[in-house]
């Protein structure tokens, strides 16, 4: 692997990875087509218009860690979702080889990617300035996802991972020898994990795993028209609904916009069960998660943001173990 291609810019990362996009639509007789970077964070997402006027978006996976097994674990979900009566999802489209996953190799990178062709949404992304009608309807398409994914089944060839441990099985820079945190930092977090890994094991041993979305926030939901898109399943795995529901509510910012959500949620089912602090468990798990990847990232916008995030996730982690149990 090339660790000078990962020392370039944003810019001239996009441009390489264009050339992937090209590379992989070929395999769908796409080739004439209208192909533009519309998001490059974790992965790198491109619009592509073919000259009818046809629209995709194109996903390749640059620092996702997902297998193939994953990937196809998660296309098997999203299409089990889109038959859910009231949930709107972009749809996977297969290749000329009758597949759902492309899979190229990147010279610059010495990587093998792989991508997915989604159909396109239109419409606006909530972003994080969502209306109390996104946030009812965002509810009741996260309970319904939750109750029928109960009987949801992988394939024998997909397989997701299970987010019983405060990472999600991804690889750690926190508390392994690789951490650069100071004495101080790395006591604390540590005594954090300690606690959010005991009350997850709590949640996990009262309520049966299913899979779930593991991402739903502003910036994976389309709202066109009055109606709600929900996007970007690269993140799915076994989990219980509490998981959702704590992602959903990191990203809010007051009171008023998480009684929305659960308001939405009442109106197709009862809430998962769970107290006080071990919701707070799950928002400073999120958190410490995000906070990990900011060590791991080839991403250089987002290796910025490191040093201010760090010290804020210290403010958090602080006052979690000295007031969150008081």
């Amino acid at each position: 692997m090339s660790a000078d291609f990962f020392d370039s810019t944003s810019e001239q990362q996009i441009e390489s990875f264009s050339k992937s996009a090209r590379e992989m639509l070929a395999g769908y007789g796409l080739n004439d087509v209208e192909v533009k970077c519309i998001n490059y964070e974790f992965n790198a997402t491109f619009s592509v218009v073919t000259g009818s006027g046809d629209k995709y978006a194109l996903r390749i996976n640059v620092n996702s860690t997902r297998t193939v097994g994953n990937i196809a674990g998660e296309i098997e979900f999203v299409n089990f979702v889109s038959r859910i009566p009231g949930i709107k999802v972009a749809r996977p489209v297969a290749n000329s080889k009758d597949s759902y996953i492309s899979s190229v190799v990147h010279p610059e990178s010495g990587r093998t990617l792989h991508g997915i062709l989604y159909t396109w949404l239109e419409g606006e992304e909530i972003g994080d300035e969502p209306t109390h009608e996104q946030l009812v309807r965002l509810g009741a398409a996260m309970a319904r996802m939750h109750q029928s994914s109960r009987e949801f089944k992988l394939s024998e060839k997909a397989q997701l991972p299970t987010f019983s441990d405060w990472l999600w099985g991804t690889e750690d820079y926190l508390l392994s020898s690789k951490s650069l945190l100071t004495k101080e930092q790395f006591t604390a977090i540590k005594s954090a994990i300690a606690v959010i890994e005991a009350d997850t094991q709590d949640l996990f041993a009262a309520n049966p795993t299913q899979v779930i979305h593991g991402d739903m926030h502003g910036w994976n939901l389309m709202w066109h028209e009055g109606e709600l898109f929900i996007f970007d399943f690269d993140d799915c795995g076994y989990g219980i609904p509490h998981q959702d529901l704590a992602i959903t509510m990191y990203y809010l910012d007051t009171p008023e916009q998480e009684a929305a959500v659960l308001e939405g949620y009442r109106t197709v089912c009862e809430l998962p069960s769970y107290t006080k602090a071990q919701m707070n468990s799950l928002l400073l798990q999120r958190r410490l998660v995000l906070l990990n990847y900011l060590y791991e990232t080839k991403n250089p916008e987002h290796k910025e943001m490191l040093p201010a995030y760090l010290e804020k996730s210290m403010e958090r982690v602080n006052g979690f173990l000295t007031g969150v149990r008081g």
